[in-house]
């Protein structure tokens, strides 16, 4: 669909390459075996993760390189060698680098735990080992976060910052009067479809239907799908492609919808940090960054339709369960004002 996700996908491709020379020689099979089950950047994940493990291994059970751990060797590994690799990631000093210090929270671990379970799952099922110990290690418990959006007022304060920029400094303003438009289009965006901040970096100008008012965006699994916009996204997305035809991106960048000062497609880290900006100037108690605004999307569109499927599905979950549990709190809010209503006595 689009040459930037195609690009994003042959450079995680190139970087798993490179990790691969740095694990054991079958783990190569693993990666092969996820095929075109899983995105690039899933399998690029589990292969830092996997890293860790393995030098865990290499340094506190097998006392070899971790290029001569072999597939017997994996055979001896125990549950209690994986719930001590689950306290190493407490805290622990990379020897490649041991000025640096890293901690794993609940959040973490289990990510890294999700890895490795799925490499032994893996190994079990080619026969390569006789047990599965992953199976046998249960996730840290996660505490549950609430989730941060903005209020209605909140919302409507963030987009008149962005429309005078008034509040901004002097530096601010200069980059202000180049990047209003753009930067309204992206938030409103990001606000009035719940889309990924990496949907939205990866846009082509064809890819938007001004007839249909929709957006073809690439998922996080791969899927392509039409996102629907109302009238105010229509409005910012219309002021800002009028500003857009006069710009000269550059070569490679032609097709981008939203383009960077260096007109350059722009990235993740720059909108991030643009929402970061103007949000600041609303609320110094929230934490608000592109996720957040797509939180505010799907929290209102349930308030809306209590249709959490409906809201699944927009979001692109691929588990309605995942949908629920960010949102059902709602549930308890209305059950709470419900109880209210009943009035047993004048």
């Amino acid at each position: 669909m689009s040459t930037y996700h195609t690009d994003q996908d042959n450079q995680n491709i190139l970087k798993l390459r490179e990790m691969l020379k740095t694990l054991p020689q079958f783990a190569a099979g693993f990666f092969r075996s996820l095929g075109d089950q899983t995105a690039t950047l899933t399998r690029l994940g589990y292969a830092y993760d996997l890293r860790i493990f393995f030098k865990f291994l290499s340094e506190e059970v097998f006392y070899v390189p971790v290029l001569q751990i072999t597939v017997e060797k994996m055979r001896e590994v125990e549950s209690d060698d994986i719930e001590e690799f689950m306290e190493y990631l407490t805290y622990y000093v990379p020897a490649e680098s041991p000025e640096t210090a890293v901690k794993n929270a609940a959040a973490g671990k289990s990510r890294k735990l999700a890895a490795v379970r799925v490499f032994f799952k893996y190994l079990y099922k080619k026969k390569l080992i006789l047990a599965n110990p992953a199976e046998l290690i249960d996730f840290p418990k996660m505490n549950e976060k609430t989730i941060t959006t903005l209020e209605t007022n909140e919302i409507a304060r963030l987009l008149d910052e962005i429309d005078s920029g008034e509040n901004l400094t002097e530096r601010q303003k200069v980059f202000h009067e180049k990047t209003r438009l753009r930067d309204a289009a992206i938030i409103t965006l990001l606000l009035g479809t719940g889309m990924r901040v990496s949907e939205c970096v990866g846009l082509n100008l064809r890819d938007i239907d001004f007839e249909t008012n929709g957006l073809r965006v690439r998922r996080k699994g791969g899927d392509e799908m039409i996102l629907y916009f109302g009238d105010e996204v229509e409005a910012a997305l219309f002021a800002y492609l009028d500003e857009r035809d006069e710009a000269f991106p550059e070569k490679g960048h032609e097709d981008a919808v939203f383009l960077s000062l260096q007109n350059r497609r722009i990235t993740t880290r720059q909108i991030q940090k643009m929402v970061k900006k103007y949000a600041s100037l609303v609320t110094r108690l929230k934490n608000i960054s592109p996720h957040k605004l797509r939180s505010t999307f799907g929290t209102q569109l349930y308030a809306e339709t209590s249709d959490i499927y409906l809201v699944a599905n927009v979001l692109g979950h691929s588990d309605v369960n995942t949908t629920r549990k960010h949102y059902a709190k709602m549930d308890d809010t209305k059950r709470r004002k419900a109880a209210n209503v009943i009035r047993l006595r004048d």
